[in-house]
């Protein structure tokens, strides 16, 4: 190979990653744009979102009330609360930024699987942020409120309680995107699915470690969260085998199209 031909190949290798970073800059500059302005839109709403979200612990708490220790906690702790919100809605675009960044690497039959498993990972990922709402919350502040030794208020700090929340809440958001990891794994050649169901008991078992260290040191909210991600670990099996089976088809069909 001549000295042209390497010159050649160098040029075209940096052109080729320089064209990448642009297209991520652009993709983070879309990402970021979609978080201020709804961030923006939900300023003036800030009150009243920390409002709902604080509800599940108020309801249980003696005297309903929360407190601020920190001087500016009763302004910013309701802004931060925005910010982590609007986060959270625009997790789709967040998502779907990210898909249009690695699609043009993938190979037809791969895009027609990829976008069913975006729209996936989305719902799931709300799924999740419902469940801890609507179910995990009410558990485990009432089991708080419940074990508070006698002559002990229980008075929750604003700041203190949105650290709790984004963490358990997060924490849920992803554990329920256990389907889609399953598949991708499986996708990806990296196992198979009869691989993943002999290892169940050891799936079974990491499920509680993981509820372990994502959630508080409690047994309730450990067991909200190992109990589901196991389910949705059987759920991304059969995932797998749907969508094994899927491909399997598109690509017989492929070769009898030659």
């Amino acid at each position: 190979m001549s000295a042209d031909d390497d010159k050649q190949e160098q040029d075209l290798a940096e052109g080729t990653l320089l064209s990448h970073l642009i297209e991520l800059r652009s993709r983070l500059i879309k990402i970021a744009a979609a978080v201020i302005i709804l961030f923006a839109a939900l300023i003036p709403f800030a009150q009243r979102i920390f409002e709902v979200v604080s509800k599940p612990l108020v309801e249980v708490l003696p005297g309903q009330q929360m407190i601020a220790t920190a001087v500016a906690s009763p302004l910013l702790t309701p802004f931060k609360l925005t910010f982590f919100v609007a986060l959270f809605i625009a997790m789709p675009v967040i998502l779907y930024q990210v898909w249009a960044f690695v699609a043009p690497g993938l190979y037809k039959k791969e895009k027609h699987f990829a976008f069913p498993l975006l729209a996936s990972s989305i719902l799931l990922f709300y799924a999740g942020v419902a469940f801890a709402y609507f179910v995990v919350f009410p558990l485990v502040f009432g089991f708080f409120t419940a074990i508070t030794p006698p002559g002990v208020e229980m008075m929750t700090d604003i700041s203190a309680y949105l650290d709790f929340i984004t963490t358990i809440v997060l924490a849920f958001g992803i554990a329920f995107e256990v389907p889609i990891a399953t598949v991708l794994i499986v996708w990806t050649g990296l196992t198979t699915t009869e691989k993943l169901g002999k290892a169940r008991p050891y799936v079974f078992l990491m499920a509680f470690v993981v509820g372990m260290l994502l959630t508080p040191p409690d047994i309730i909210s450990q067991t909200l969260l190992a109990v589901p991600v196991y389910l949705l670990y059987e759920a991304g099996l059969i995932m797998s085998r749907v969508f094994g089976k899927k491909q399997e088809d598109a690509e017989v069909v492929a070769t009898d199209s030659q």
